[in-house]
């Protein structure tokens, strides 16, 4: 299966266009955003859990990243409510689920093996520092890795700024709303930027808050075996 999966393009998706698509287990459904391969695939997506569901104890081979949308994602190590981000890296194990119901975006087979910290941060309650270089834009930087840089943005009302990277970028909308290339992407929205491509992102009148993830496009990590 392959979805938005040449990386030389752009790709921009109103997630609330999509049809829930489900998944093996049941009660589990998923919007899928980028993906190379079935079940065993690169992948990003937005995943909802209905109430009482749960996916088996499984390995994360090539590690696994998250944010909680709406709702508690549970496993054996906790419980994480809504606006929590979580990285679990290569070789790291769960059993996901949610009692209460919940909805994530994730992605799959994206990790360094060598990057091995595992964490989990409140969104709800990260500090955010003003960007001399950018007026208008706040940020919390929650990962700095050589290959990647991963930060929670506030852009305040009307903030203009020209984004690119030469290794690529992807954001998720969590509030408020954005303008790029003349379309609007609201809540939940989902874009992703080639290398060395500029956009320009324009918040609306009410401010936007993002997640942004610069610089993973230049390699491109697949499972060793794709199914």
């Amino acid at each position: 299966m392959e979805i938005n999966a040449d990386f030389e393009r752009a790709a921009a998706v109103q997630t609330a266009k999509l049809d829930w698509v489900p998944s093996p287990m049941a009660g589990v459904d998923r919007r899928m955003l980028d993906r190379i391969g079935a079940e065993v695939a690169r992948a990003t997506s937005i995943v909802r859990y209905a109430k009482g569901s749960a996916f088996p104890e499984h390995t994360h081979s090539g590690g696994e990243e998250f944010i909680v949308l709406e709702g508690v994602f549970q496993d054996e190590h906790g419980d994480y409510p809504a606006g929590t981000y979580v990285r679990n890296p290569v070789g790291t194990h769960h059993v996901p689920g949610s009692e209460p119901g919940c909805t994530i975006f994730v992605k799959l087979w994206q990790f360094d093996p060598e990057d091995q910290e595992q964490l989990s941060v409140d969104l709800n309650n990260a500090s955010l520092m003003p960007d001399p270089s950018t007026p208008g834009i706040s940020r919390h930087v929650l990962a700095a890795r050589d290959y990647e840089h991963v930060s929670l943005e506030r852009w305040e009302p009307k903030t203009s700024f020209p984004l690119v990277h030469n290794a690529g970028l992807e954001m998720l909308v969590l509030e408020g709303e954005i303008n790029c290339c003349g379309t609007r992407y609201g809540l939940h929205d989902w874009l992703r930027i080639p290398a060395d491509e500029t956009v320009q992102i324009t918040s609306s009148k009410e401010g936007a808050r993002l997640w942004i993830k610069r610089g993973h496009l230049g390699e491109i990590r697949f499972p060793t075996k794709v199914a």
